[in-house]
């Protein structure tokens, strides 16, 4: 075995789901939490806010967010080794988007282009997707594992 196979940090494939649901839990909740500290911090017109950003997480999870996780899940599942990388529940080029993504929030904060009141509305109608999208990886993930244990029951 080589040394980039030996300090490769490698996870057992079944349990990848279950890493990317985790990564996509931190990025949505973080997101959901930061947006929702600022609804409060600027409530005028709250229910607006709230209709706004929850109408736009949901069209952005079921236009684009649902498939890509399930492009993600696809990919993962089909993954041919059994110890796969550990950062390989995403490819390069989702990488390359969720760099950009978080290059453009901090840097619209940092310049304050957008009024911390109006970034809320686009940090949670960005959270609700991608915490969706968690679920999706936690449900593939789990039936995963249980259909993955039960055939280990079978063989044994």
């Amino acid at each position: 075995m080589n040394l980039l196979q030996t300090l490769k940090p490698s996870i057992p494939k079944r349990y990848l789901l279950l890493v990317a649901a985790l990564v996509w839990t931190f990025a949505g909740g973080m997101l959901l939490f930061k947006g929702i500290s600022l609804f409060f911090k600027y409530p005028e017109l709250l229910i607006w806010k709230i209709s706004i950003s929850v109408i736009g997480g949901t069209l952005f999870y079921l236009l684009l967010f649902s498939k890509i996780s399930n492009k993600h899940i696809k990919r993962i599942l089909n993954i041919e080794i059994d110890h796969p990388c550990f950062f390989s529940f995403f490819n390069v080029r989702s990488y390359v988007l969720m760099t950009i993504m978080i290059s453009s929030g901090i840097l619209l904060k940092k310049f304050g282009v957008i009024s911390p009141e109006y970034l809320s509305i686009i940090d949670v109608t960005m959270g609700i997707p991608l915490f969706l999208s968690a679920f999706r990886f936690y449900t593939h993930g789990f039936a995963n594992l249980r259909a993955t244990s039960k055939a280990n029951r079978i063989t044994d």
